[in-house]
């Protein structure tokens, strides 16, 4: 008799799980530290800036630090999907409080999370040190260096950010200006005009 063939394993679907999606390739975080602003790309296009707030104690990733990692990064997880915008956030789950911005006093962490993980030795600690990209009610300090070691934006730039990047995008870090990373953003030679704008992002 000829052997019983081998059982198929089953799709996870039938199987009553989702399977995980697929990296995200097509977007890519940029994010200058000396001028506290970012850039989105798709497919190597700029679509849209935003400003910014990295750490008031510097850049770096030793454990114990609220320092604000370099290098290249990847977004590991996204929480918070759905949550009004000022929603606050403990631990990564939702207080069920919601802070409207400059509210006096407050600055938890609000409205979206994306955590990062590194991928080089040089950020090797930014996912166990819970290195976010997330929202901050206290706004006015976006622009400056005011964070303990996360990227904070404004709850609806990071709202914004949150549905368009997927997990697996890439995240770089960097203390260059963010025309020296995206070319497509600096000024032909002699050019006194102000940079062309991002395409509207819809």
């Amino acid at each position: 008799a000829l052997p019983s063939p081998l059982p198929l394993p089953l799709p996870s679907v039938m199987l009553g799980r989702r399977a995980p999606p697929s990296p995200d390739r097509h977007h890519q975080v940029l994010r200058s530290t000396p001028e506290q602003r970012m850039a989105v790309l798709r497919d190597g296009q700029p679509i849209a800036p935003y400003p910014v707030s990295t750490s008031k104690f510097g850049l770096g990733d030793i454990p114990g630090r609220s320092e604000t990692p370099l290098g290249n990064l990847e977004i590991a997880r996204k929480i918070g999907a759905g949550a009004p915008s000022g929603a606050v956030f403990k631990d990564r789950e939702r207080t069920g409080e919601v802070v409207a911005p400059e509210s006096p006093g407050r600055d938890p962490i609000v409205s979206r999370i994306l955590w990062l993980r590194g991928l080089e030795p040089q950020n090797a600690h930014a996912f166990a040190r819970y290195i976010y990209i997330h929202g901050t009610p206290a706004e006015r300090n976006i622009g400056f260096a005011a964070s303990y070691g996360c990227i904070r934006m404004r709850s609806q730039d990071v709202i914004q950010l949150f549905d368009l990047v997927g997990t697996g995008a890439r995240v770089t870090i960097a203390t260059a200006p963010l025309e020296a990373l995206v070319p497509s953003l600096a000024l032909p030679v002699g050019t006194a005009a102000s940079p062309p704008p991002f395409p509207e992002v819809r």
